[in-house]
């Protein structure tokens, strides 16, 4: 339930992994406008500092890396003493990296496993206890779980492992008030789409390469990635768990 003044997570605690850019950032923007505090996870202290001022009230950053175990109990331990409650997780952290099966290495295969596939598990084990009052957990995965895309055979495969702790968790914590959802965006204009290419003229490639693909003809804007999430963190998907948010322009559906 929304309180008097209209806003749709007064009094809530979230903890955004990734949230220094991008989606990350953006939704914890949405998040804070909605009245929640939040803790936002980054490997750069540089990045998370300029997320910190953007923001601009009600949040923590805590440098982390979201693959790295000891990292993720410093992250619990900082919610711990500041708020001791979480009452919506969102675990965006993610890599993405094609490679084609012929030159993929174990060390990309672990790199991209152990960011977006073994670290969502953890960060959600370590911040359970917190999570007294139920809530949502939202774990952002991506259209490509459904699709076949050349090149994203580890990634792909990280994003459905994501979909499948949906269902799992959703009937783990039946009796802990918690719900638990996947959000699949489809291409979003973010600085991780950046991270794909070396120039412009690729960037313009690969947009392309998708724009074919995608219905609504366009790239999705990480605002638009952010209303959805803050649908999952929210009573007005109260019904809703073990489910997956498609939202991706239809990159995913037809």
């Amino acid at each position: 339930m929304s309180n008097n003044n209209g806003q749709k997570l007064a009094g809530k605690v979230a903890v955004i992994t990734g949230g220094s850019t991008g989606i990350g950032l953006t939704t914890a923007q949405r998040f804070v406008d909605e009245g929640a505090y939040v803790f936002i996870t980054g490997r750069r202290q540089v990045e998370l500092e300029k997320a910190r001022a953007l923001i601009g009230k009600n949040v923590t950053i805590v440098q982390a890396d979201a693959a790295n175990l000891d990292d993720l109990d410093r992250v619990a331990a900082a919610v711990r003493a500041e708020k001791d409650v979480v009452d919506i997780i969102v675990a965006n952290a993610g890599f993405v990296e094609q490679v084609p099966i012929d030159t993929l290495t174990p060390e990309h295969f672990d790199k991209t496993f152990n960011l977006n596939a073994r670290g969502p598990v953890f960060l959600v084990q370590k911040l359970l206890p917190l999570m007294s009052r139920g809530g949502s957990i939202i774990l952002v995965s991506s259209a490509m779980h459904v699709m076949g895309i050349p090149g994203h055979t580890t990634y792909a495969a990280t994003k459905a492992a994501l979909r499948s702790y949906a269902r799992t968790w959703a009937a783990e914590f039946q009796d802990r008030g918690i719900r638990v959802n996947t959000l699949s965006p489809g291409v979003t204009d973010t600085p991780i789409l950046d991270s794909q290419v070396t120039t412009p003229e690729e960037r313009e490639s690969l947009v392309n390469r998708y724009l074919s693909m995608i219905p609504i003809g366009r790239l999705a804007r990480a605002e638009e990635i952010a209303n959805a999430a803050l649908f999952l963190a929210s009573d007005q998907s109260s019904y809703m768990t073990g489910a997956d948010l498609m939202n991706d322009g239809g990159v995913g559906q037809v």
